[in-house]
């Protein structure tokens, strides 16, 4: 029996995902991002109804996306064909039905913090470490999203006035039109940016991962990504206290990643005190349309 469905949306792709009331993945339907409102608007409003032919009763429905919605409901989205528009309210309107939306990384973090290496915790921060940088925090398995609807923007803190000045670190402009937010370093587009500004070279993210331990020049560049990363997860472990933080997105595919930053956490934090465990993310694929069926599940339920 269907119970639950997600719909992971991303830049690229699209997909439903269907859950059983164990929530064992059941079936799943994935189409590309169109590069228009309406076309996409078309595209999410026919998974929608795929899912509801599917599921034969009513069921939530939750999506996972990049970026925010603000208070008047419309997109905050940097790779969606949506910013500024009301995408939530134009699905509803034409599925005539409730629809969950959630950012994809606190959906990560939701999801793990129920079925994957967050269980047994009562607080997981998720960070996602892609094109962009975000997270989420989920208490005792539920998201709690305050008045602005911003928590989880881990990525427009400031980033490390002491680790750019040690290591002559240009101060970039953020997307969200301020300059020295820690996305602009630790994203795989800063990675490759500092990689360029520090060695002179032209290269990708993937690259510096791959011969960060013999090739000099990518393990100068990784260790001030190591650096900055790390000071961030001690600025969330000093604000937040988390019991686990669960680490997402293409870097941190990079070998040893999560042992690296574990390291380089332990040796700022305050002397005397410990530091929470850093891991991967469990889920894989599912975990976006997962978490974002999760979300639409407790709201439904009145969480």
């Amino acid at each position: 029996m269907i119970a639950y469905a997600g719909i992971d949306l991303g830049g690229t792709k699209a997909e439903a995902q269907l859950f059983d009331t164990e929530w064992q993945l059941v079936e799943r339907r994935r189409v590309s991002t169109p590069e228009t409102y309406e076309a996409l608007v078309e595209a999410l409003v026919e998974l929608v109804r795929w899912v509801k032919d599917k599921a034969e009763i009513a069921i939530p429905i939750g999506i996972g996306a990049a970026g925010l919605v603000d208070e008047n409901g419309n997109a905050f989205t940097a790779n969606l064909p949506a910013k500024g528009r009301p995408l939530p309210a134009d699905i509803e309107r034409a599925v005539g039905q409730k629809i969950t939306y959630v950012n994809d990384c606190r959906a990560l973090a939701l999801s793990e913090a129920v079925f994957g290496i967050g269980q047994e915790h009562r607080t997981v921060v998720s960070l996602i470490l892609g094109t962009g940088v975000g997270g989420g925090v989920a208490y005792d398995t539920y998201l709690r999203p305050g008045p602005a609807g911003v928590g989880g923007e881990f990525g427009h803190i400031g980033a490390s006035a002491a680790v750019i000045q040690a290591h002559g670190v240009p101060i970039y402009p953020c997307g969200c039109g301020r300059r020295g937010c820690i996305e602009s370093y630790i994203s795989g587009p800063g990675l490759v940016r500092m990689a360029r500004d520090l060695c002179g070279l032209e290269t990708t993210s993937q690259a510096i991962g791959q011969r960060k331990a013999d090739n000099p020049q990518f393990a100068k560049v990784w260790n001030v990504w190591l650096e900055l990363t790390a000071d961030l997860l001690l600025t969330l472990v000093q604000t937040i206290d988390p019991d686990v933080i669960v680490l997402g997105g293409g870097l941190s595919q990079i070998p040893h990643v999560a042992d690296e930053l574990s390291d380089r956490l332990a040796k700022i934090q305050i002397e005397g005190f410990r530091v929470p465990p850093v891991g991967l993310a469990t889920g894989g694929d599912a975990s976006g349309a997962r978490g974002a069926a999760l979300a639409a599940a407790q709201e439904a339920e009145g969480a």
